[in-house]
């Protein structure tokens, strides 16, 4: 009987010890995941801080219809594609075309764009990288105005 005792407390023992020894294996696991997921969101917003935003002299804009495109970045999170409206030589509309992510906010860069006729313009916090994206594919259609 007491032999039996023994016995029955070391399998709660064992038992005890090998769900520890899952639950650290699911913890190392879960932390390498998200140390190689972090890795990859890091270099993208490094290529994306890095995103630079040529200057375009607004008043040398020629009228017409422009197509711009940004490729989104390394993971492409980004891509977008406008149309860019230029009549008497300022930029009247810009639409987005396509995205690869949605933002709810798109317009309201597009219409600081329009109101301060620059691609110089405030990004709105929280989304600046998303922002300059937006910004580049605009840029990427006046570079064909501005020629």
């Amino acid at each position: 009987m007491k032999n039996e005792k023994i016995i029955a407390t070391n399998r709660k023992g064992k038992r005890k010890m090998s769900g520890w020894i899952i639950a650290l294996i699911i913890i190392a696991v879960l932390g390498v995941g998200g140390g190689i997921g972090w890795s990859f969101l890091e270099k993208e917003h490094k290529e994306a801080r890095n995103v630079t935003i040529d200057k375009i002299d607004f008043s040398k804009l020629k009228d017409g219809t422009y197509i711009g495109n940004y490729e989104g970045g390394m993971y492409k999170w980004r891509t977008n594609k406008v149309e860019v409206t230029v009549k008497s030589g300022k930029v009247t509309d810009i639409k987005l075309l396509s995205t690869a992510a949605e933002y709810d906010r798109t317009q309201e860069v597009y219409d600081k764009v329009i109101d301060k006729q620059s691609l110089q313009v405030d990004t709105i916090s929280g989304a600046t990288l998303t922002c300059k994206a937006l910004l580049k594919g605009v840029a990427n259609a006046l570079d064909q105005a501005e020629k």
